[in-house]
């Protein structure tokens, strides 16, 4: 499975970006999906997590309320919706997909994520 983020880019605090992940897989709804950031000096963590449905999601604490995660099965593609972003947002973010969870299940581990996209770069300025 090939992912593809886009989206990314340079913003100032208080504005919103949207990214977008498109997998190669013909059947995408059979992989739970993740949003990952990881910034330079810290270790990756989780942003948001998605089930197979989209019935389920997931989110860290810091961007509940902020971020939200979707999907569209039919165009095989995973969105995050970024709002009110902070300069704490800054760092690349990956997309990854976890093709062993059932229908409803979201799981913010990232070792359960066996495909990773290049990552997209978000830079938010004060």
């Amino acid at each position: 499975v090939q992912l593809v983020e886009s989206g990314g880019g340079l913003v100032q605090a208080g504005g919103s970006l949207r990214l977008s992940c498109a997998a190669s897989a013909r059947t995408f709804s059979n992989y739970a999906m993740g949003w990952f950031r990881q910034a330079p000096g810290k270790e990756r963590e989780v942003v948001a997590a998605i089930s197979r449905t989209g019935g389920r999601t997931y989110y860290l604490d810091s961007v509940k309320g902020r971020f939200t995660i979707s999907r569209n099965n039919a165009k095989r593609t995973v969105y995050l919706q970024m709002n009110s972003l902070k300069p704490e947002d800054t760092a690349a973010y990956y997309c990854a997909a976890d093709p062993d969870q059932a229908m409803n299940v979201v799981t913010e581990r990232d070792a359960e994520y066996d495909y990773w996209g290049q990552g997209t770069q978000v830079a938010v300025s004060s």
